[in-house]
């Protein structure tokens, strides 16, 4: 049994942390591209008239970044999507969903991601969104928001100025919603928008953050959906909760909204 270590991450360390996690997020996005657009056997994950779909990428994505994550950091537990926990000798963990957006994956669209995250406790160091298709990778921590892309560096913001009147609203899809009082909030907030939108998963936030729209609201997520995209969210000018108000570290019904005046105005019509 592992005694736990209470460690304090310095900036300079967690910078270092997130540095080596690009460079691991390059060789997990190579695996990816084997299989993107390429006959590919898929699994169901669920009984039943339901349809979660995992592939060889996902399983083969996560052991890769497991392996480096555990060689490189052996005091930080892994927590993934396929498989599960495995503790470290702290209470930081690196949080991993190796394609987050399965199923647009396997329906050849370039909205999934590589997520990896670096979480204390309920708070968030440092997260990533790499898309390998389109050579994009979204990072964020207390240091700010970048894009990276073709050896260009892009700080990104979100729209600061932007009431839910003007605001772009993005989810998945309304089948994520776990019952009709949490659809009937989404159908509350999205009717009052100037435009929403079906589709995204990760990318979506990545496109708030980036300031090309300006709210997202989903439901059911794990934590290892939305954990990563916590830190490039707030470092970028944005307000992610759940319903609640609170950091949505345990998953749930998500609100990620531009700016404040924004995420209020939301938060009214829940």
């Amino acid at each position: 049994m592992h005694r736990t270590t209470l460690i304090e991450l310095t900036p300079q360390e967690v910078s270092e942390a997130l540095s080596f996690a690009q460079q691991a997020m390059q060789g997990a996005g190579e695996i990816a591209l084997r299989y993107f657009r390429q006959p590919l056997l898929v699994d169901n994950k669920l009984a039943g008239d339901s349809f979660d779909p995992v592939t060889r990428a996902d399983r083969e994505i996560e052991a890769f970044l497991r392996e480096k994550l555990r060689r490189s950091f052996p005091h930080f537990g892994v927590v993934g999507e396929e498989g599960g926990v495995t503790p470290g000798r702290s209470d930081i963990n690196w949080v991993v969903d190796p394609i987050d957006g399965t199923k647009a994956f396997i329906s050849g669209f370039p909205t999934w991601g590589i997520l990896l995250g670096l979480q204390q406790g309920d708070r968030v160091l440092a997260g990533l969104m790499y898309q390998p298709a389109t050579g994009e990778l979204f990072y964020g921590s207390a240091d700010g928001a970048f894009l990276r892309h073709k050896n260009q560096l892009v700080a990104m913001q979100t729209r600061q100025e932007i009431g839910l009147e003007d605001a772009l609203l993005y989810c998945t899809h309304e089948s994520m919603f776990a019952n009709e009082s949490n659809l009937a909030a989404f159908r509350r907030v999205a009717a009052k928008a100037r435009l929403q939108r079906f589709g995204g998963d990760c990318y979506a936030y990545c496109m708030l953050a980036l300031g090309q729209i300006d709210l997202v609201v989903e439901d059911t997520l794990q934590p290892y959906d939305i954990v990563p995209l916590i830190p490039i969210i707030e470092a970028a000018g944005g307000v992610i909760t759940d319903a609640q108000g609170k950091t949505p570290v345990a998953g749930g019904f998500v609100v990620a909204a531009a700016n404040r005046k924004l995420h209020e105005e939301v938060m009214e019509l829940l």
